[in-house]
């Protein structure tokens, strides 16, 4: 069976969705679209065979030749189509974040444990990256003993026009924010954020770099950098220190060249570079386990709405410099893995 698939938003993620649907992966098919820009929508659509396109995403979740839902719109947009899709019984693939707010986030999750179905898969792609995924089976097999501690960075060459300090949280430190808390399998409990010197590629009023300490319920520390203007290109990090021994993320390059007493390699250009192989994984999986009658395997509503929550208290923490506890919400038996 081919899954016909929905994509509301064909802005520069959507676009890349509908190639990675239409000409990489298997067992799906984009048979509707839309967007705010109708003419663009029209323009990808004729692209597409057997492809129509929607004036209104609430339209495009009830053609009844879609099947599933991929919502890559702007943030705020996300809780109307995500219950719009809970409320038709379709699932719906939603890219970071859930929602913009914590009572967003409820809302959904209240609709979707209503339904009594896993509908919705958030867009976390980390979790499907080879090496993440490595990194993850290191410390699960206990090959370093008990974990204590994890250094990550996440560095940009250069942040958009529209960069604000709030986006450094909101957009780059929220793949931490879940990266941890399925690595480690456990919630996190307090946040701080602090302010080093200013990067001078940085536009005015936007606070750059940061660096964020998060703690974890069982004690475990990780701190965070994250750089949106460090110019020499994308580099992801993570190391976690146990009690016997460390693991890390190895560079990201093909070859190492060593030339004239110098050796190189090379640094990711770009987000899409670098996980390119995850987004093509994270969709494959999501189509597999659909077509098979399976719920979502990735991260779930209640996945959204904690970094949601933590990213609300990193937020309150980078404005005044204090250590922000993070509260969370009882976790419903309906996510209970």
């Amino acid at each position: 069976m081919t899954l016909r698939i929905g994509v509301i938003g064909v802005g520069m993620i959507g676009q890349d969705h509908i190639r990675r649907l239409t000409e990489v992966l298997s067992g799906g098919r984009v048979v509707a679209v839309s967007d705010v820009d109708h003419d663009r929508a029209r323009k990808i659509a004729s692209a597409l065979p057997g492809c129509t396109s929607h004036v209104t995403g609430e339209e495009l979740i009830a053609d009844p030749n879609v099947d599933a839902v991929v919502v890559t719109t702007w943030g705020p947009t996300h809780e109307e189509f995500v219950l719009a899709a809970i409320e038709a019984g379709k699932p719906v693939f939603c890219e970071k974040p859930l929602a913009t707010t914590r009572e967003a986030c409820e809302r959904i999750m209240s609709a979707e444990s209503g339904a009594g179905q896993r509908l919705v898969q958030v867009g976390f792609m980390r979790r499907f990256d080879a090496s993440y995924r490595a990194l993850k089976d290191a410390v699960d097999s206990g090959r370093i003993g008990a974990a204590l501690m994890m250094h990550c960075a996440h560095r940009m060459p250069e942040a958009a026009p529209n960069y604000t300090s709030e986006m450094a949280i909101t957009d780059c430190l929220i793949h931490e924010i879940d990266l941890v808390r399925w690595l480690f399998n456990d919630e996190i409990a307090a946040v701080r954020v602090l302010k080093p010197r200013g990067n001078s590629n940085t536009q005015e009023g936007v606070d750059d770099p940061l660096f964020v300490l998060i703690e974890l319920g069982s004690g475990i520390l990780v701190d965070v950098e994250v750089s949106a203007n460090i110019r020499y290109g994308y580099d992801i990090r993570g190391e976690v220190v146990g009690e016997s021994g460390t693991v890390a993320l190895a560079d990201n390059t093909d070859v190492v060249l060593k030339q004239g007493a110098h050796y190189s390699g090379r640094v990711p250009s770009d987000w899409r570079e670098r996980f390119i192989r995850a987004y093509d994984i994270e969709f494959q999986e999501w189509i597999d386990n659909l077509a098979a009658n399976k719920p979502p395997a990735g991260p779930t509503s209640w996945d959204g709405y904690a970094a949601t929550a933590v990213a609300d208290a990193a937020i309150e923490a980078m404005r005044t410099g204090n250590r922000k506890t993070v509260m969370l919400a009882t976790k419903p038996d309906f996510y209970q893995d």
